[in-house]
């Protein structure tokens, strides 16, 4: 093993050593090298005459770059629109990150956590949390309504087992019983990975304060009997709470609660702020050791480095101006306004009486999306009857489940949305 792997995994041992017996393989032998980058970064401090390190060109003291390119983003510095971004991302941008953190989340005053790390995207950082915490056999936790990437990232990349609970009881509240059974089926294994996303995709759930009182409490509960549970906090649409749900992330909850326990927040500018196809996300680990976070950054850093070496500098830079712009909270909160226009406009128009024998719906209160539960009627049968016939696209999520994304449609059309739908059903009943 590499002699600065070896040293992470040292100092991981010597003050969290749960922490190390959730690394997968590939995790324990991960680094980030003192190669160039490394003499990069000390030469841009000491070398005062020239600087011949880092394989980029410049021209007049500044990235050479085309003038044509610049040209269609002059608001920018070249500096922080052409050079590599570093690998765990622009300094400011990850401090301006976790103040947001730390200003939205209440559960996190006096708790530590790492500086949020950079990623290309969401999905970007789960596949990290993934490859560094997720071996072969390893048990995934999800609830039965997910996101259907976590297979691909989890289940066929990583070949875990992906164990799913029920994630509604049968009075429309989250089924902690089911959770807490779950998790007990699988504790002979020492190990577990939770993957909690909240607001849900696909039915737009975020748990009531006394729902998420109970999930904390049963994942506490179970590393106090000697469980060590890695706790992946998919927050993709945080933020985007309309109704009676907690407010904040379940990462605050978990940070620090018990040495067993590693939270690891997954979030990003990418929903949270409309800015999809930037591919700007963040990945934070939460320790109350000092040095398990230094360690877990530098293997995120090698991870990084070894597979997309570094995110959009561009991308990165447009970030960090929107979150330090004095219009930013004025237009978040103009935005989020439509949402929840939306959100309670839907569902207001599905709970009307005419619709009362052709579906009922899974509770939502915040995200993007809400799913329909059908009776009688095959749910990709819909999908394609309401695609050929009516020229309405939802998605099939299984043979009863049927998701639709209020987040991308007019609140004037939302009701002809749903009176399609509803022929569409009826038509195939």
């Amino acid at each position: 093993m590499n002699p600065i792997a070896k040293g992470l995994n040292e100092a991981i041992q010597a003050d969290q050593p749960s922490v190390y017996q959730m690394l997968s393989e590939l995790g324990k032998a991960l680094y980030y090298p003192k190669g160039i980058l490394s003499q990069s970064n000390e030469a841009n401090q000491k070398a005062t005459k020239f600087n011949a390190t880092i394989g980029i060109a410049t021209e007049g003291n500044e990235p050479m770059h085309f003038k044509h390119i610049h040209n269609s983003m002059p608001d920018y510095e070249t500096k922080d629109l052409f050079p590599y971004a570093p690998p765990q991302g622009k300094p400011a941008l990850r401090q301006v990150w976790k103040e947001k953190l730390l200003r939205d989340n209440p559960s996190l005053s006096n708790k530590k956590i790492g500086l949020p790390i950079v990623t290309n995207a969401l999905t970007h950082g789960l596949s990290l949390a993934a490859d560094l915490f997720v071996e072969k056999g390893d048990t995934v936790i999800l609830p039965d309504k997910n996101w259907g990437n976590y297979n691909l990232i989890f289940g066929i990349r990583r070949q875990a087992e992906l164990k799913t609970f029920r994630l509604f009881n049968e009075e429309g509240r989250f089924d902690a019983e089911a959770f807490r059974n779950t998790i007990l089926s699988v504790k002979e294994k020492g190990k577990v990975v939770l993957l909690l996303n909240f607001p849900n995709n696909p039915t737009g759930y975020t748990p009531h304060p006394d729902e998420a009182k109970a999930i904390v409490s049963t994942i506490v509960e179970m590393a106090e009997a000697g469980l060590d549970i890695v706790a992946i906090i998919d927050d993709a649409y945080f933020g985007l709470f309309y109704e009676d749900s907690i407010k904040e992330s379940l990462f605050g909850m978990l940070a620090n609660a018990h040495p067993r326990i590693l939270p690891i927040k997954v979030d990003g500018a990418t929903k949270e702020n409309y800015v999809w196809g930037f591919r700007v996300g963040f990945i934070t680990y939460a320790s109350e050791s000092e040095e398990v976070l230094n360690a877990l950054e530098a293997k995120t850093k090698g991870l990084i480095r070894g597979t997309i070496s570094s995110g959009s500098h561009p991308s990165q830079t447009i970030i960090l101006q929107s979150l330090q712009s004095d219009e930013f909270q004025i237009e978040k909160q103009e935005k989020f306004e439509i949402m929840k226009r939306r959100a309670l406009k839907t569902k207001e128009i599905i709970t009307q009486p005419k619709y009362k024998e052709v579906w009922t719906y899974y509770p939502f209160n915040s995200g993007y999306f809400m799913c329909l539960k059908l009776d009688g009627v095959d749910g990709e049968a819909v999908r394609v009857h309401l695609l050929n016939e009516y020229g309405v696209g939802t998605v099939s999520i299984n043979s009863t489940d049927l998701r639709i994304a209020f987040s991308c449609v007019e609140e004037e059309d939302l009701e002809e949305l749903f009176e399609l739908i509803a022929k569409g059903i009826q038509d195939l009943k």
